[in-house]
C-alpha cells in the first residue's frame, strides 16, 4: 500500500487499489490480482493490470466525445489519475446478442429481462433487432442484482432526466465499441458502463471494453457457427472461468480452488496480452514496474494537478 500526498481515503477492492486525493481526485491502480465467482485467486497474473489499465485508456481516449470521462492521465501503465465523482447506484450493461446471462433467462422459458421485452424465436448468440439495455444494481459485496428501468425511476436511485441521459450515452458509447471491435475482426457482443457525476455533469468512470466487462467474439465464421449451432469464438475473461469449472471450482462453500502451478499462471497471463493485442491492433510492450517507481511517478502527476 502506498501513501499519497494529501490522500484522503484508500479503498481496496478485488483486483485494483484505489486512492482518493484530497476528495477531488482518484488514483487507480489496476494491480495483477485476478478474481473469478467473486473470489481472489490465490497468484496473481503478470501484466495483467497493465493490460486492463492500458485497454481502458485507450478506450476513454476513443469515446471522449460522446461523454467526459473520469481519466486525467495515466502516468503509470497499470495506473489511471482521474476525477473523484458521485456514482450512480446502477451499472448500464447493454447486450447486442443473446448470450451469457440473457441466454440463461431466455432458456429457461422467459421473454423478459430487466423489464426488456425478448423476441421468440431466438438461438444462443443471436443479435437482437436492436441493442437492449440490462441494468443491474451495483453491488459493494456479492452479487449485482437485475433491475428494470422503471424500478431504477420509481426506486429514486436515478432521476428520470438522468436516466434517458446514460441510456443515450451507454447506446452511443456501444455503437463506438463496435466499430472499433469490427475494425479489429471482433464482435463486441455486451459490455458494462459506470457512470458519476460532478455537478451536473455526467461522466463516464471505470474501465470501458476491456475483457473483464465486456465480451467479444471473433467476426470471422460467426455466421457460419450460428448457422451450424456451434459455440462461438469467443475473446473474454470466460477462459479463467471455464478452467475453475473443469477443475472443478465455481466459487460455492468447501470447493478447493485448484493448484495455479507456474504454467497455469504463465498461459493466462499470456491470453490476457493476446487479447490486449487483439482488441487493441497494438503490439503490448512489458513494462515492469517497482512500487518505488508507482510511488514516484503518482507523485511527480499529482504535483501537476497543483
Amino acid at each position: 500500500m502506498l501513501q499519497l500526498s494529501n490522500q484522503t481515503n484508500f479503498y481496496k477492492g478485488k483486483v485494483r487499489d484505489v486512492y482518493t486525493i484530497a476528495d477531488k481526485y482518484l488514483a487507480m491502480i489496476v494491480s495483477d490480482r485476478i478474481s473469478a465467482f467473486d473470489v481472489v485467486l490465490p497468484k496473481p497474473i503478470p501484466y495483467k493490470g497493465q493490460v486492463l489499465n492500458q485497454i481502458a485508456a485507450q478506450f476513454l481516449d476513443a469515446t471522449a466525445d460522446i461523454v467526459p470521462n473520469w481519466k486525467i492521465s495515466t502516468p503509470l501503465p497499470n495506473a489511471t489519475l482521474g476525477h473523484k465523482c458521485e456514482t450512480y447506484p446502477v451499472e448500464m450493461v447493454v447486450r447486442g446478442n443473446l448470450t451469457g446471462h440473457a441466454w440463461r433467462t431466455y432458456k429457461s422459458g422467459k421473454r423478459e429481462l430487466c423489464g426488456v421485452p425478448l423476441p421468440e424465436g431466438l438461438k444462443e448468440n443471436d443479435f437482437f433487432e436492436n441493442p437492449i439495455i440490462t441494468p443491474t444494481t451495483k453491488a459493494h459485496e456479492g452479487h449485482d442484482e437485475d433491475i428494470s428501468r422503471e424500478e431504477i425511476i420509481s426506486r429514486g436511485l436515478v432521476s428520470q432526466n438522468e436516466y434517458e441521459q446514460l441510456e443515450k450515452y451507454t447506446l452511443a458509447l456501444f455503437e463506438r465499441g463496435k466499430q472499433i471491435a469490427k475494425e479489429r475482426g471482433l464482435i463486441l457482443v455486451d459490455t458494462k458502463y459506470e457512470f458519476g457525476r460532478i455537478g451536473d455533469t455526467i461522466y463516464l468512470i471505470d474501465e470501458i471494453h476491456t475483457p473483464d466487462s465486456s465480451r467479444y467474439f471473433y467476426l470471422d465464421g460467426f455466421e457460419e457457427r450460428q448457422q451450424k449451432g456451434e459455440a462461438q469464438k469467443q475473446l473474454s475473461k470466460e477462459f479463467v472461468r471455464e478452467w475453475l469449472m473443469e477443475n472443478g471450482f465455481q466459487g460455492k462453500d468447501g470447493q478447493q480452488i485448484p493448484e495455479m502451478t507456474t504454467d497455469v499462471v504463465t498461459a493466462i497471463s499470456e491470453r490476457y496480452i493476446e487479447l490486449y493485442e487483439q482488441v487493441t491492433g497494438k503490439k503490448f510492450v512489458k513494462e515492469p514496474i517497482s512500487e518505488m517507481d508507482m510511488q514516484t511517478k503518482l507523485e511527480a502527476a499529482l504535483q501537476q494537478l497543483g
